[in-house]
């Protein structure tokens, strides 16, 4: 099973680490989301 990522901040989550690391940092900064990194999140469904 491949590793997850969230963000703290609004519980997104990545495949890989430096996009849950960029939307934490956006969310905490502007207490939104920034589609750009959004984008890169993963559906709950692929989870399983």
């Amino acid at each position: 099973m491949k590793k997850i990522y969230k963000c703290k901040e609004c519980n997104f989550k990545y495949k890989e680490k430096k996009f849950a690391k960029k939307c934490e940092e956006w969310c905490k900064k502007y207490k939104s989301c920034n589609i750009e990194i959004t984008k890169h999140s993963i559906k709950n469904e692929k989870l399983k």
